[in-house]
């Protein structure tokens, strides 16, 4: 686990060093471009959520789930078979 620690810790400060090397000017328009990215990305992901939201086929069906309680069931009665099986003997 340390060695894994320390990998990580090298990237991140050669990453960190990387960056601190280019110009100001670059760093300045590389912050620019990944805001607008997120930004951009932030925007599509509310206007999808507003589409799929605002169509009229939003209905949640509600069923009942049959495979629960079958499983219940004959676990219950191959129990209740051995119980009944002891009991008659």
């Amino acid at each position: 686990m340390k060695r894994i620690t320390d990998k990580i810790e090298y990237y991140a400060l050669k990453a960190d060093n990387r960056w601190k090397i280019l110009p100001f000017k670059r760093q300045r328009l590389l912050t620019k471009l990944f805001f607008a990215g997120y930004a951009l990305l932030t925007l599509l992901v509310i206007v999808s959520i507003c589409m799929s939201t605002s169509q009229r086929n939003n209905e949640i069906s509600i069923n009942h789930i049959d495979g629960i309680s079958k499983k219940t069931q004959t676990k219950d009665t191959i129990q209740a078979d051995k119980t009944n099986l002891l009991i008659k003997k």
